[in-house]
């Protein structure tokens, strides 16, 4: 497949690794006889490693069949994170390399989970765009101490930190974007 061509969430083979497309930067060069370039940014699919690369239009990357299965979160195992097939029950194990950050956005009951597969074993997970974390800690709202709306850190119920703003209290429910991992609204 020609580098023009590829889109965003392809998964290409390089250099003997399996990567997920997740950005695609265009530079056409000034002047005659200049080659548009593309530069993708790419995570590696199991484990998450980032890489970017710079080709030119022309240049080929091979397009590797993956298969995206609808899963549920079902529980942690040791190490390891175990999903349920949506449609046909069948469990599907990640182990903490290949959930890497995301594993701080799972919680019981979430929605919108694929599992990646590549020849039916499971590489990696894709979580939905937001999901929504209940505030376990964070500084009580300071009354009338400044005009200015500040973010402040709280601690969500998976361990994780983000900034939110400072009307949001203990016990409240978020919504996070899991791509920025940053505050997205009251859930």
């Amino acid at each position: 497949m020609k580098a023009a061509d590829i889109k965003k969430g392809n998964v290409v083979e390089h250099d003997g690794k399996v990567w997920q497309i997740r950005d695609i930067e265009r530079s056409s060069p000034q002047g005659r006889g200049g080659n548009v370039t593309f530069r993708f940014t790419m995570y590696a699919v199991p484990g998450g490693q980032k890489l970017d690369l710079s080709l030119r239009a022309d240049d080929d990357l091979k397009e590797t069949e993956l298969t995206r299965r609808a899963v549920s979160y079902s529980y942690k195992d040791g190490e390891a994170f175990v999903f349920m097939d949506s449609e046909d029950y069948t469990q599907y194990t990640l182990d903490a390399s290949a959930i890497g950050d995301a594993s701080g956005y799972l919680v019981d009951g979430i929605e919108g989970c694929y599992i990646q597969l590549i020849d039916d074993a499971p590489v990696a997970l894709q979580l939905p765009q937001n999901v929504t974390l209940e505030v376990i800690e964070t500084a009580p709202e300071l009354k009338g101490a400044t005009a200015t709306k500040r973010p402040k850190p709280a601690r969500l119920s998976t361990g994780i930190e983000i900034l939110v703003p400072e009307y949001i209290s203990t016990g409240e429910k978020v919504m996070v974007n899991t791509t920025t991992g940053e505050f997205a609204g009251r859930a």
